[in-house]
């Protein structure tokens, strides 16, 4: 699929902020695929444990992922429904929409793997001047603001 300037500006943007934050032991990995019972898609950013030969003979599974970025234009409705559903079926603790239709940033945690439909519990909106704690095995390790995150 077509992506637009905007998105991928974005995700080179996100990248940028995720790696000078997270921890080591992790690593973030742009547009790579990782692996759910059902299938392999390729989040715009990952969040996983480990670092860049981590990753080499297989790819990151559920255990290995803190947390997971798509960038949304119009390809929103399926990243809040499909890919939600996926990420909640495969209990990915935080998954982060970055909303350019918005504006803004969707944060959803607390996976409900076990529903006929499986969802995200909690959703919470993050707008322009607002810090979003980076969540890794329960532990807020850094804020990032919506600034540093949008275009």
């Amino acid at each position: 699929m077509a992506r637009k300037p905007p998105h991928d500006g974005t995700v080179q943007v996100s990248n940028k902020a995720l790696v000078a934050a997270v921890p080591a032991g992790w690593t973030v990995r742009i547009q790579s695929a990782i692996t759910t019972a059902d299938s392999e898609p390729e989040p715009d950013l990952a969040v996983v444990r480990g670092d860049e030969r981590t990753y080499m003979h297989r790819h990151p599974q559920p255990p290995d992922i803190g947390t997971l970025v798509e960038v949304a234009d119009t390809t929103l409705t399926g990243d809040r429904r499909d890919k939600g559903r996926l990420y909640a079926h495969a209990q990915i603790p935080y998954y982060w929409i970055i909303n350019l239709t918005n504006d803004w940033i969707e944060v959803y945690s607390d996976p409900d793997s076990a529903a006929a439909s499986p969802h995200y519990r909690n959703r919470k909106d993050y707008g322009r001047g607002d810090t979003i704690p980076l969540i890794l095995d329960g532990q807020v390790i850094a804020s990032l603001t919506v600034d540093e995150l949008l275009p």
